[in-house]
Formats: structure tokens, sequence, C-alpha cells
């Protein structure tokens, strides 16, 4: 058989051990959002080479300001949420246990890759300097990127802890149980942002960090509760659309939906008002497509890839990183290489950058094909395995956000 035919034998396999009452849009949005993740990562993950061979964190963002609005497109978190609080509804309906139980299982789910992805890089440190003789300097830049996407995980992890509030909420309140959310985030805004914010403590922004991410879970919740359709989906992408363009141009908010060095206000650690304003967008839009969705998603062949995808979601989460740096890290003993160890600070090195992706997508193809089993349960480890995975884990945590 042809590589052809057997793809076209696979892609219908998987389109025919589908049910009928698979809701195939949540799915496909979950897919795209989980695809921003990697595509915005490898586009902003530049690095620069020092005098001993040591690679170090640079943005392409900083040199080209201009570039900002296509976080616009590529910050998906908020989709992400939202079609995780929808399906979390749903499961959470369904349960046969307690709640307690429930959310027990949905914690143990998210928390296995991790512990995964932290334990095997905690051993894969000393291998790598002391095997392989790569600089100190490298191995702190690549630590952080590996742990960078993590901090999503654990934030996700407590508002699914806290979806039995949302469903609550959501039963009360019905779609305006997002809005509290809304305005607390405003609040803390005007605070660190207003005419008092010189005397608010740093760590007033952290107040954002869960209604500001929890919102779009929120629209998730209420979207499956039934609370939330057409009528108000046009509402959240014409309100959100006003209010994301009245805080750029009215009261000078960052365009960029990520950090760029060597400025002093951030939109996304924490999230500011422009996320949500820029969720709200996303998630209107969204719901307004879905059904167009869902009737594009019924070919096999563009189904047959959202099903890989949403299988391997964690595995892409937590190894993207990592897919890059088995690039970069080899490459930074050659020397400097456009896209890869030179300053991304010229227009070739977007080019060099892009042409680089194919690569880094085989490569994190690669590395899924052994850490996929990560996700699956570790039921036949003992203990002891478990706690020596969790011990290595804390300790390559510890050495990238401290060491």
């Amino acid at each position: 058989m042809n590589a052809p035919a057997g793809l076209a034998k696979l892609t219908a396999e998987i389109d025919g051990r589908t049910p009928t009452h698979r809701d195939r849009a949540i799915d496909g949005l979950r897919a795209l959002a989980l695809l921003a993740v990697p595509a915005g990562h490898w586009l902003v993950g530049g690095f620069t080479l020092d005098a001993g061979g040591g690679l170090h964190n640079a943005s392409p963002l900083a040199t080209f300001g201009a570039l900002a609005p296509a976080g616009w497109i590529l910050q998906m978190l908020g989709i992400f949420f939202l079609v995780g609080g929808y399906s979390s509804y749903l499961s959470y309906r369904r349960r046969k246990g307690s709640a307690r139980a429930w959310i027990t299982g949905r914690l143990i789910r998210l928390g296995r890759p991790v512990l995964g992805v932290t334990a095997v890089w905690a051993l894969l440190l000393p291998t790598l300097h002391y095997g392989l003789g790569v600089p100190v300097a490298t191995l702190h830049t690549a630590s952080t990127l590996v742990v960078q996407p993590l901090w999503f995980v654990g934030v996700y992890a407590v508002i699914t802890a806290l979806t039995p509030c949302c469903v609550r909420a959501s039963r009360r309140l019905g779609f305006w149980s997002a809005a509290p959310l809304l305005g607390s985030v405003a609040l803390v805004d005007l605070l660190r942002y207003g005419p008092y914010a010189d005397v608010m403590p740093s760590w007033v922004s952290l107040l954002n960090l869960l209604p500001g991410w929890m919102f779009a879970y929120q629209l998730g919740v209420s979207w499956a509760d039934r609370r939330l359709g057409r009528r108000e989906a046009w509402l959240l992408l014409w309100g959100g659309a006003a209010l994301f363009a009245t805080l750029l141009l009215a009261f000078h908010y960052p365009a960029s939906m990520v950090g760029v060095p060597g400025t002093s206000r951030t939109n996304s650690h924490p999230p500011s008002l422009l996320v949500l304003a820029l969720a709200a967008t996303q998630c209107g839009a969204a719901i307004l497509l879905r059904d167009r969705l869902a009737r594009l998603l019924l070919r096999p062949a563009l189904w047959a890839p959202v099903v890989i995808i949403n299988l391997a979601a964690m595995t892409i989460l937590c190894w993207h990183q990592t897919a890059m740096l088995a690039a970069a890290v080899p490459a930074s003993y050659v020397g400097e290489i456009p896209g890869l160890t030179t300053a991304p600070d010229t227009a070739a090195w977007i080019l060099a950058r892009v042409a680089w992706l194919p690569l880094f997508a085989g490569l994190l193809v690669v590395i899924a094909r052994f850490t996929r089993h990560l996700e699956t349960p570790w039921d036949h480890t003992g203990p002891i395995r478990r706690a020596s995975a969790a011990v290595l884990a804390a300790g390559f945590t510890y050495f990238a956000l401290v060491a």
C-alpha cells in the first residue's frame, strides 16, 4: 500500500471511530489553541551566543515592535480556557462519583505529564553538563524555557478545581457570571496603572492571576450550560473589540500580548484587562463560528489531525520547548547560525526562523513518540518511583526558577 492510500485509510478509520455525538467544533478549537502555543514560542524564542558558547534568551519583539499584532492571533489561551470550561462542565455533569473524586482525577491527568517532563530534565541537566560539556548558561536558558509554559498548567489546574463554583455561578447568573471577573481585573489594573500606582505594592498585580484566566473558563461553563448563545456571543465579539481598541488607543496599553525585554509593563504575566478584551473577542468569534467549523470537520482529512493533536495535548504543551532546544543546543557548538543562534534583530532572522519551524515540529513528533506514555496512568509504578520523580521535578524547577 502506497503512502497516500495508507494515509487515506488512516483518516477514514479515525473518522469512522468517532462517535456521532462527538462535538468536533470543540475539539477543533482546542487543537487550534494548542498549535498556537508552540508556534508563538518558536517565533519569539530567539537566542544569542556568549563568548563561552552559552545560549541566552532574546526576543525579536525587542527590535520589531511592529510584529506585536501577530500576538493578537497567536495568543489563543482565551480559546483554550473557553473550551476547557465547556468540556469540564459536561464532564462534571456526567460524573458518577463525588465532586472531590472528579477534581482529583482531573488534577492527576494534568500533573502527570508535568511531573514527567521536569523529572526527565532533572536527569538531563547533569548528563548534558558533565557528559557533553554543555555550558551552564545554556542549561539555565533551557531550564527557563522548559518551565515557561508549565505555569499555564498550574493555573489551569487551580481553575479546574474551582469548576463546581463556576457551575453554581453560571446557574445563578448565567452569561453574566463572568462579569465580576472582568470587573476584578479592571479594578486591579486601575490600582497598578492608575494615579496611585506609585504607592501600590508590586504584588498587587498578582491579584489578576486567577480571575484573569478564569474569565474565559467561566464563559465556557456558561456556554455548555446553555446560558450563552449567539446574542451574547455577538456582545462578546463587538464589546471585546471595542474595549481592546479603547485600551490600546486611549489608555496606551502595550500592544504586545507577551512580555518584551526592556519594557516595564506586560499584558500576560499576570493578565491585564487587554488580555480579557482579546479573550472576549476571540470567544465571541469562536461561538459564532462553531456550526461552520463543525461542518468543516466532517471531512476526514481535516478531522484526523484534530484527533491526533487532542490526544497529544499535554505532550505538545510540555515538550515543544524541548524540541526547539534539541535544534538550538547542538547548533551552539557550530557557532552563529541564522534563525537559531544569531541575535533576533534583523528581518533575515525572521525569515530564517520561519524556515526552521518544520524542523522544530519534526523534532516534537520524534520526542512525542518517546514521551507520549507519560500522559497515561502510572498505575504500574510504585510509590518510591513516584516519589523519586517528584523529588527530581522539584529539583529541576528550583534550578530553573532560582539558581
